[in-house]
């Protein structure tokens, strides 16, 4: 192995490599053109004797010797990173990086548009990629760099990650304007024979948890619609006579095109946290991101 050809510009390109796995989405990182991006990976391999990243069925995999390489390249970086710089990012202004935040839609809507008006006007040069959350991937897609930051209740995040409680939410009930039956109440035995609407994230559920908090009264709804995504709701239920239960933060997004009120029966609410792995906890971009992000929430 001849390292005495390993500057710091090409272990950061390995590191780069190793989180992404992709060449292309590496290069995009390390704002490098991917020609360029290859004859590093190139010297990379000459130099380390190994080739790095191997082609699988499914893009590349990491050899045995980069995956030893991965952790200790990225502690050793990373304290190369805490000498060089104070741990304050540079002006917000000029910062330039790339956030990707894994969120269900509900997010989106409540949390994540407000943000990114938010960075637009205080940080112009961040880029946001907003992609779904995927609560079985969640762990691995951190743990690559696929994802940077993840949006989901506590109990959903991977015990190995970091997390940092934003906000507590509650559930209200939607129903048209000028519904037959509902009339700026609900009644239990009216909110149990009306059609329900239920969000099911994974897809094809019928249960939520509304339906815990009515079998704890010894009673149960109709759900005549599951859908994996919050935000098609409120549009169904403005042109229908069905109902549902969904975060208030959306209910009152919608409370000039319908009703909202409250639910007859009590239904524990639930918490949202930032949840990110440990290698981006002292990264000063980063950081700032998720206090920016602390501080709307």
């Amino acid at each position: 192995m001849d390292t005495k050809n390993l500057d710091l510009g090409l272990l950061v390109t390995l590191e780069a490599l190793l989180a992404e796995r992709n060449v292309t989405r590496a290069a995009r990182r390390l704002n490098l053109s991917q020609p360029a991006l290859s004859a590093r990976l190139a010297r990379l391999r000459e130099a380390l004797g190994d080739p790095l990243l191997i082609p699988a069925q499914r893009g590349m995999v990491l050899t045995q010797r980069a995956l030893e390489l991965q952790q200790p390249l990225h502690e050793a970086l990373e304290s190369v990173r805490r000498v060089v710089g104070d741990g304050t990012p540079s002006d917000p202004a000029t910062m330039q990086a790339t956030l990707v935040i894994a969120a269900s839609d509900y997010i989106q809507y409540a949390l994540l548009a407000r943000f990114l008006v938010a960075l637009r006007a205080e940080a112009p040069m961040i880029r946001i990629a907003w992609r779904a959350l995927d609560v079985l991937a969640l762990s691995t897609q951190l743990e690559r760099g696929e994802v940077d930051l993840a949006l989901a209740a506590p109990e959903h995040a991977p015990a190995s990650m970091r997390q940092r409680r934003l906000y507590d939410e509650d559930y209200a009930v939607i129903a048209r304007q000028g519904h037959a039956t509902v009339q700026g109440d609900l009644d239990l035995d009216v909110f149990c024979a009306l059609d329900h609407i239920v969000v099911s994230p994974q897809g094809g559920g019928f249960a939520g948890p509304t339906d815990a908090a009515l079998e704890a009264v010894g009673r149960r709804r109709t759900v005549a619609l599951s859908t994996s995504g919050f935000l098609i709701v409120p549009e169904i239920v403005s042109q229908s006579d069905m109902i549902a239960v969904i975060p208030r933060r959306i209910a009152n997004g919608w409370s000039d095109r319908v009703q909202v009120l409250e639910a007859p029966v009590t239904i524990p609410g639930f918490v949202i946290a930032s949840v990110w792995h440990e290698r981006t906890t002292n990264h000063p971009a980063q950081g700032w991101l998720r206090e920016r992000l602390a501080a709307l929430a």
